[in-house]
Formats: structure tokens, sequence, C-alpha cells
């Protein structure tokens, strides 16, 4: 089973077979064999989502499922398998400064993908990548030509030709890859032209006899490429030319190295005796394939597909958001649906090859489990687990850091804003620590628009966010960078909500922690939603902004202009309405409490208790003119609301008791709304003690047969 993993059995489950172990055709943590879907065709399988999901981590347990460890601490595959992360640094740039004619990111994932499915597999045979081999050494001999560094040349050609000797990287020796490096250095230190030298020496290595006989197949195979005219050393030079030009001829080059991989690893399948030994196909694992050499390997493996020319690799990548060209045909499934079948079938065009399926965000259940292994032996209050999966919404990552800030820092778990602000240390050997929320949020938003999304975390469109960036951000941001960043978050699998700018309301909430920790006195963060009150104060003409004012005033700690209007609507307004508004109020973010210079108070964090449980009504003046029970009774049960529903705290019991009793109150005040009232004053309680947002109930959930005036 799946061991560190919640919520993905869909992907692991051997008994019965889950979704990969059907495609690889081998259970995970075991050597044996399971039965295999689409024997013909496979499906690419894409997992989707937004940051912080999961994907890297089944990733992760997919290569830790398919590799064994022996007890002398040595690692062999159960099957062929290759992991890499696209965004990784070597796929960004050329390693050295070297022409960028002769190399590219498809180009190095290649290499690096083949360095690790020739490591050992158990109970079969080292792969060897003859094809691919003198692929590569013909695109990079450009580079080469001229150079008088021969021994820089000789690390990375030796690097390449290691791929096509048996057991070489690991005894250290490379006596084949060593000799044919100094045969080919010295063929292309003659006279003749270096880049035709080189790949005549290489193909002549290849083919002397040195090596197994099979890899003899690059002096047969390069033939057929196109306008070859029946010759190796042609097709090869061809291939070289067509990846220096550069745009569509380069792709054309990248496709057939892609071709090259796969062939090399479809005759690796095919000898006599091959299905006896090799139990599993190959597998490889592409993290993060929107970037690097992603988009390049993905379209070379499903236009060849598409095609018709087939392979049994297993590809399994990760993609955030869902609108990658490769994915516009994709059969999209839920996880739970694929559990026991696909029901896929390819269509006609290349993207039809792929197989989507998001990663759905954990339940209450994952979370209780996660937080219980991770904090181990220290106590934590009971409700955290709900608290955390109500704030994080199942996010994994989000899960599992604030249970490492529980762990670490016991005496902050009360609170899940002081678990946020604690500093927390993710590594052992690790000196330094930075606060949990600035941990998560290097993970979950993308580290060039940090700034910006801090302050626009607090806009509700895009006129308000316009409205911040003017005041608050670069004169150059603008109306376009408002648009160009709030489609970099829908690119990158961010769900959208009416009424916010950042939809995702545990990154919003993250985002609103760090504005309001920006400057010690909290200056930005008054900034920020005082412009915001202005925006909204000089678009008055439209009724429903008054809501959007009152929102921010509160977010300040004023609380007047919000209970004023729930008192004087309380009787004019459709009463679903105005329950709907008085929720919207109160997800005014709320941190701690602070006087209006920035002053953090010492002796009381959080006043909407006190509030909410009526200690401090002695104390407070109704207005003029105001019904004083109403005004004092909405009061109590806005500050109660408001409290409840903040992802950052544990519901208080008595507060969601309080809460029941004011809505009990008020829907004896109001005969024809009074059904609705009294079935939030019973459903909400039981949804705030469980972590569940606040729901207004429907028409069938209360007996209100008369009707609103």
């Amino acid at each position: 089973m799946h061991r560190r993993l919640h919520g993905r059995g869909a992907l692991f489950d051997t008994e019965p077979a889950g979704l990969v172990p059907r495609l690889v055709g081998l259970r995970p943590y075991e050597h044996l064999a399971a039965k295999v879907d689409h024997p013909r065709e496979l499906p690419m399988l894409v997992l989707a989502g937004g940051r912080g999901l999961g994907k890297s981590a089944v990733l992760a347990e997919l290569w830790d499922a398919y590799t064994e460890r022996n007890r002398k601490g040595e690692t062999r595959k159960r099957t062929p398998v290759a992991l890499i992360d696209c965004e990784e640094e070597q796929f960004a740039r050329p390693p050295h400064e070297e022409s960028p004619e002769s190399w590219s990111p498809v180009w190095q994932a290649l290499l690096v993908i083949a360095e690790q499915l020739t490591e050992p597999v158990k109970a079969a045979g080292q792969l060897t990548f003859p094809r691919l081999t003198a692929g590569l050494v013909a695109v990079r001999a450009q580079d080469w030509s001229g150079r008088t560094d021969s021994e820089r040349i000789r690390r990375e050609l030796v690097r390449i030709l290691l791929l096509n000797e048996r057991g070489a990287r690991f005894n250290l020796a490379g006596r084949w890859a060593a000799k044919v490096a100094s045969k080919v250095i010295a063929a292309a230190s003659g006279q003749g032209p270096f880049v035709a030298a080189t790949v005549e020496a290489t193909l002549e290595a290849l083919s002397e006899g040195v090596t197994h006989r099979k890899e003899q197949r690059p002096s047969t195979w390069y033939r057929t490429y196109p306008n070859a005219g029946g010759n190796a050393k042609r097709g090869l030079l061809l291939l070289s030319g067509n990846f220096r030009a550069g745009g569509t001829s380069r792709e054309h080059a990248e496709r057939y190295l892609v071709r090259a991989l796969l062939a090399d690893l479809a005759e690796a399948y095919s000898g006599i005796g091959s299905h006896l030994t090799r139990l599993g196909r190959p597998l490889v694992l592409l993290d993060n394939a929107r970037s690097g050499p992603g988009p390049g390997l993905l379209d070379a493996v499903l236009r060849d597909r598409s095609e018709g020319i087939a392979d049994q690799v297993v590809f399994i990548a990760t993609v955030r958001g869902t609108d990658h060209p490769a994915l516009r045909d994709a059969a999209r499934r839920d996880l739970p649906a694929v559990a026991r079948t696909t029901d896929w079938e390819p269509g006609s065009s290349a993207s039809s090859r792929t197989l989507l399926v998001p990663l759905p965000p954990l339940s209450p259940d994952d979370t209780l489990h996660i937080v219980g292994a991770v904090c181990d032996d220290v106590e934590v209050p009971p409700q955290l687990p709900h608290a955390a999966h109500r704030l994080t919404g199942g996010n994994p990552l989000g899960i599992v850091l604030l249970a490492t800030a529980a762990k670490q820092h016991p005496e902050r778990a009360v609170s899940l804003g002081r678990l946020l602000t604690a500093h927390i240390s993710l590594e052992e050997d690790r000196a330094d620590s930075r606060p949990a929320y600035s941990e998560l949020l290097e993970r979950l938003v993308p580290a060039d628009r940090l700034d910006e999304l801090t302050v626009l975390a607090a806009a509700h469109d895009h006129d308000s966010a316009v409205a911040l960036a003017a005041a608050q951000l670069p004169d150059d941001f603008g109306a376009s960078g408002v648009r160009s960043l709030r489609a970099q978050l829908a690119g990158e699998g961010l769900p959208s909500e009416p009424g916010h700018f950042v939809g995702d309301p545990f990154v919003r909430t993250l985002l609103l922690l760090r504005l309001h920790h920006r400057h010690a006195d909290h200056a930005k963060w008054r900034e920020v939603h005082e412009t915001s009150i202005r925006h909204y104060t000089h678009a008055e003409d439209d009724p429903s902004h008054a809501r959007y004012r009152l929102y921010h005033e509160l977010a300040l700690g004023d609380a007047a202009g919000a209970v004023a209007h729930l008192r004087d609507t309380f009787t004019s307004l459709d009463t679903r309405t105005w329950l709907d508004t008085l929720c919207f109020l109160a997800a005014a973010p709320y941190f701690h409490a602070h006087d209006a210079e920035g002053r953090d108070f010492a002796d009381q964090d959080d006043r909407r208790s006190a509030i909410a449980l009526g200690r401090t009504d002695a104390g407070h003046r109704p207005p003029q003119g105001a019904d004083a029970f109403l005004h004092l009774r909405i009061r109590r049960l806005l500050h109660a609301v408001w409290q409840v529903t903040d992802p950052l705290v544990l519901p208080d019991p008595k507060v969601c008791d309080r809460m029941r009793f004011e809505l009990l109150q008020l829907s004896d005040l109001r005969p024809a709304g009074g059904a609705l009232l009294f079935a939030a004053s019973q459903a909400w309680p039981l949804d705030a003690l469980a972590g569940r947002a606040l729901r207004t109930p429907d028409d069938d959930e209360s007996d209100d047969t008369d009707g609103e005036a």
C-alpha cells in the first residue's frame, strides 16, 4: 500500500490493482506482475491540479514504489524508472557557455532520463541506448568543433557513451566509453569536417563488435531518417543540421531523438526471454511538464502515437492547470473513477492520447490521519484536524505544514493563526527557520508575483484590483498587469470564486496574513483596506457595493457600519439575502486585535468572542433612535459569525451556542422569515464545530410557507 500518501489509493492500490499497477503491469512495492490495461496502445497519464495538491509527492512515491533497497542500502529498480522535474535548473540553460544551437532542454532531458533507465533492474539485464547515444553525440558534436579544451569534450562524450555500456556507470571503469571517446576525439581532430568525423567514429565504435550486437542498430536505424538516402551517417548529419536550425526543424530533430529512446526501449523488451525477466513496462515520470523540456517531450510522444508509431512506455506527467495544447482533447476522469478501469479509447488527434486525472483535495478523514501521523505523540486540540481541513480545503501541503508547526510549537495549536506565524524548520540540520505562512506561500504562488498578489488578495474583482494596483503597486503594473496576473493564476489551476480576485480561500488567507505582517505597525494592511473603502465609497451609485465597503471597514476593526446595515435591513431585505450578507461581511479577515495606531493588544487577542457573548453590552451605547435590543442582538450575532467562520481560529463552542441563541431569537422577530432563521440556528453551529463553511439552508429545509413580505 502507498506508505506516505493519503487519498490516492486509486493510483496505488494492489488488491484489486489501482491505475498505475494496471498501466505498468507490476504491483507497487513488490516484484509481482499485474494484469495490464491497454495492451496495444497506452494513454499518457497526466495528473493535474494547483500547487500543493501532492502531484510531485505522487511521482516521488511512484519512484519509491518501483525501487527497492537491499541490506547494504543499495538501490535496485523493480522496473526501469526515470523521474525528472522539468523546472530544474539543469533544463533551463546549457551547463556551459556553449552555443545554444547544439543544446536544448529536450536534449538534456533525454540524456538524464536514459541515464536513470540504465540503472540496475532486479532480475533483468541492464538497458542500453545505442540509437539515442548516436543521436545525442551527433547534435553535440557541432559545439565541440574547434575547441581546444579536449578534457571537457572527453567528459561530455564519455557521459553520453556510458548510456551504451553495461555496468560502466556503476563500477566507475567505463573502459569502452573512454576508449571510444579517445578514438572519436582523435578522428575529429583530423583534417576532415569535425561533425562528420565525430559521427563516423561514433558509428564505427557502435558497430565494431566491442559491444553487444544489438548496439549496431544505429548503423541501420538512421538510414531511414528523411532524405538520408539509406546512409546512416548522412541521416545523423541531417539530424544535427536540423537541430541547429532551430524552430520547427529542431522540433523535428528532437522528436526523432525521443523516437530513438523509445526504439531502444522497445528492442530491449522484444528479445528472446525478455517477457520472462522484465515484468513491468518502463516508467517515465515528468514533473511540472508544462515547463522546460516537458512540452517537447509530451508532443513528441503523443504525435508519434497518433501516427501509429507505438511504444510500451508508461509516461506519467504532472501539470498545473488544464489548458495545455497536449490536453485539448484529453479524456478527463475523476480519480475515483479510474480505480478499477479507465474506460479510455484514443481518438484521432494527438491530444486524445492523454488521460487527464485531476488530483482532488484530501478528505477530513485524510486530514485527521495526516495530523495524527505528523504530530505523533504530541498532544494537540481535538478540533485541530477539522480546523486545518477547513482552512486548507484539503490541500495536502497545507495540512502537512500546519501539522509540522503544531508538532514544533504545541503551545500554539489552539490557533491556526498562531501556528502560521510560528517559525518552523522543515529540515533537522537547517539552522534558520521562517514563519509557516512564508514556507507555504513560497510553494503555493508564483515567486515572481508574491508582492503583487499580497496586495491584490484584498480585491474582489477587476475594477477593485485595478484601484489597488494604481494606489499600491508600481506605475507600470496597471490594468494590463492585473489581467495578466489573473490569467496566470487561472493557468496554474488556482480556482476562481465570485467576489474575490484570488479565488482559492487558503491561498487568499495566507496572502492577507502576509499583508498584515508586512510592517510592524500594520501600515500596509491599513493602506490597502482604506484604498478599497475609498473605491467602494466612490461607487455608491451601485447598491451592491455597500457591502464591500462595510467588509473592508470590518477588516480594519470598525464594525459600526456593518451592524447598522444588518440592523436597518433586517425587516426589509429578503431573509435569504440578509443571511448571505451576514456571512459575506463576517468573512472579513481578522488576525489579532490592535488599536488604531497598529499597536498590538497584549491582554486580548480576539475581542469578537467577548462581544459575541455579550460581555461588552453594558459599555456599548446603541445609536440614538435605533431599537437597542435589535441593535445589540445583531451586534452579538455579527461578531459570533465572524469568530466561528474565521479559518484561522478553532471555533468556540460557547460562541457557537450564542450564535444559535441569537438566530433563534431573531426568528421570533420576523415571522415571515422565521423558519429560515430557525433552520440556520440549527445548522450553523453544527457546521462551525465540524469545520464546514456556513451554508444558508435550502427552502425545503425550512417549513416556512408564508413567504416573504
